[in-house]
């Protein structure tokens, strides 16, 4: 099960609401008498619910209605003379049955579901602002014995066409200006893949090179091992000054590769060491990211695997490639390691100034003769089919990450005594942007 904490944005979007909807509420004008009034208060809480679509609408209704609720006992404590709570409270309450019901009809049609037709959240805003209407009249009929007249009900229904379509046309330019936003970034993400990928050509090109040179020093090498064996088994004569040109011409070539692979590196550093805004992505989308890959990957191996993931703590956007390279290592060990069906739990907690990641499997696990040697460079306890072994360095470049991170991993022992569990522990300022 996922434990969802709200981000930054939403804690901030959800204090607005608060109180922005109690304000918009007193901005009002009667277009008919003075009796019927038409306030901003419910077109607000219809942008703000359009626009948290992770925030559970109930919970939107249920602060919306309570913030104008007490915001009109404080007005009403302010400038009425006497003032009496139980009297303002009565008076007020259905504010608060208005709000929370507009939120309700708002969920159970699951009006989320048609962001990208404006016309259909139309139509359901006036269904959804009727219903809040006419919860709100019954309501005041129950406390206050009003009568409800064909008249009121007719004119909730026009209020509820007026400011339904209001908020669509707002929330249409508001989509429209996000889609603009969006499709600027993508192209900025795309104008940074393609420097990253023409930067990676060429250094691939400086690689070429040094691997033609690496064969040729190595066969110049090999040769005047030749020569010194059989001048040492007396095999051949060989003039001895000749040697030290060759060694000579061999140490030159080597010295080339050694300056064409600082090159490379000085140019692979450069790509990994600079810093992108577009480099830093929220945590749910990087484990979702993690979590759709190796749920491919799970499925090409013919496996059927269960991925759950849980956050707690308050996360600011990570360093993509380093989270991501980190953890989805220790993810496919786990997948590669399942039989056929199992679990994979992730976990991610905020503590402080550290970042704890947990990669939990229920596989087969890891024998405990080889705990001490499992980031060992080579080692590894998987093999193909037909009996090939793999690399053997995940869990090393997982261990020389995290430490060149100061941090570390570490592999634990099972609750239950199955599968395998790896923690990660990276300090928060080594990979969240630098401010």
């Amino acid at each position: 099960m996922n434990i969802r904490i709200f981000s930054k944005n939403e804690i901030i979007l959800l204090a607005a609401m608060a109180i922005l909807v109690p304000l918009a509420g007193e901005v009002k004008f009667y277009p008919f008498n003075e009796v019927y009034r038409v306030s901003f208060g419910p077109p607000a809480l219809f942008l703000f619910l359009l626009g948290l679509r992770k925030v559970p609408a109930i919970l939107c209704g249920t602060l919306a209605g309570v913030s104008v609720l007490v915001f009109r006992i404080l007005l009403d404590a302010i400038f009425l003379e006497p003032f009496d709570w139980l009297v303002s409270i009565h008076a007020n309450l259905p504010s608060f049955v208005y709000y929370f019901t507009y939120a309700l009809v708002f969920f159970l049609l699951k009006i989320h579901q048609f962001n990208q037709l404006p016309w259909v959240i139309g139509l359901l805003g006036i269904v959804t602002e009727f219903a809040a209407g006419m919860s709100e009249l019954f309501f005041e009929r129950l406390l206050f014995e009003e009568l409800t007249t064909i008249d009121a009900v007719h004119k909730i229904l026009i209020f509820a066409v007026f400011r339904s379509f209001f908020v669509v046309g707002l929330f249409s330019t508001l989509k429209y200006h996000e889609t603009k936003l969006k499709e600027t970034e993508i192209q900025k993400r795309n104008e940074h893949m393609i420097m990253v990928v023409s930067n990676l050509y060429e250094e691939t090109i400086l690689l070429k090179k040094t691997l033609q040179f690496a064969e040729k020093v190595t066969k110049q090498s090999y040769n005047l091992y030749k020569d010194l064996h059989e001048i040492n088994e007396g095999q051949r004569d060989f003039p001895l000054e000749g040697i030290p040109q060759q060694a000579l011409r061999i140490a030159g070539e080597v010295h080339e590769i050694k300056k064409d692979n600082q090159r490379i590196l000085s140019g692979l550093s450069k790509l990994i060491t600079e810093e992108s805004l577009l480099d830093y992505i929220d945590i749910d989308s990087l484990f979702s990211i993690i979590v759709r890959t190796n749920k491919k990957y799970a499925e090409l191996l013919g496996k059927k695997i269960e991925f759950v993931f849980s956050i707690s703590g308050t996360h600011p956007d990570y360093h993509a490639y380093t989270f991501t390279s980190i953890v989805n290592n220790l993810v496919s060990n786990s997948v590669e390691a399942i039989n056929e069906t199992g679990k994979i739990e992730l976990l991610a907690e905020q503590n402080q100034d550290w970042l704890t990641i947990g990669v939990k499997d229920t596989g087969p696990g890891i024998p405990s003769q080889y705990k001490d040697v499992i980031f060992k460079p080579g080692f590894t306890l998987k093999f193909d089919s037909t009996g090939k072994s793999s690399t053997g360095i995940g869990l090393t470049y997982v261990k020389e990450v995290a430490e060149m991170h100061d941090g570390n991993v570490l592999l634990n022992d099972s609750e239950d005594g199955k599968g395998a569990a790896f923690t990660v522990h990276l300090p928060m300022a080594k990979i969240t942007r630098k401010e």
